[in-house]
């Protein structure tokens, strides 16, 4: 069901009977639509978990992929994180986790900072602000990860993927991240059947592992 966080942005929640956990799922760069709204019912139904995902454009929706992809410069951290933070609380769960895709997987390593969030799980996450989104309010992910613990964050990456090149994926690792790598796999292999670049096989295998860490 769509809700409206404190801020006004838009929200999809789905509720699972007698759910202890919550999740925060945040979306891509094409932000809140159809394909979030069923990971959220998937995810709360077969995990008995309350699932709530969030618009990263808040009030800029109607804009495309390329208008999103100059807007990302203008993004705020503290606006999002914050929003990350409702979407926590319209859980109605103490116990919250947190996994993204893309750029909410950059967002995911950022939250790793407020302490909020019991595990993270980044899928292909950017580990540093792309140089074509940098703006006076994008920190740094990485930094980020050192501000809070490493070792709650599990990053699934493609090895081929250009957004997370390997020196930044093995800083990464090395600031006591646990990264699960998927050989010859190109970005966004996982979330999106449509995407030429998905890999079944890869995803099912994926899906298993994030859900293994978030439940552990």
């Amino acid at each position: 069901m769509r809700i409206t966080l404190p801020s006004g942005t838009e929200a999809e929640l789905a509720l699972s009977p007698d759910a202890s956990t919550g999740l925060v799922l945040v979306p891509d760069i094409l932000g809140l639509r159809p394909l979030f709204d069923e990971h959220c019912a998937r995810l709360a139904r077969d995990n008995n978990w309350n699932v709530c995902s969030f618009e990263l454009f808040a009030g800029n929706e109607h804009l495309s992929r390329d208008e999103r992809m100059v807007a990302a410069r203008d993004l705020d951290d503290d606006r999002i994180l914050r929003d990350a933070l409702a979407a926590a609380d319209a859980t109605r769960c103490d116990a919250v986790n947190i996994i993204g895709f893309c750029m909410g997987g950059m967002y995911t390593l950022k939250s790793v900072k407020t302490g909020r969030f019991a595990r993270h799980v980044p899928f292909y996450g950017m580990i540093h602000v792309p140089d074509e989104w940098r703006g006076p309010g994008q920190g740094d992910p990485l930094d980020a990860v050192g501000e809070g613990d490493p070792r709650s964050v599990m990053a699934v990456i493609g090895t081929v993927d250009p957004w997370t090149p390997l020196h930044a994926v093995d800083a990464l690792e090395s600031a006591g991240v646990t990264v699960v790598r998927y050989h010859g796999a190109d970005h966004a292999f996982v979330h999106d059947p449509d995407r030429p670049s998905h890999n079944a096989q890869y995803a099912i295998d994926a899906w298993a592992r994030a859900i293994h860490w978030l439940n552990a």
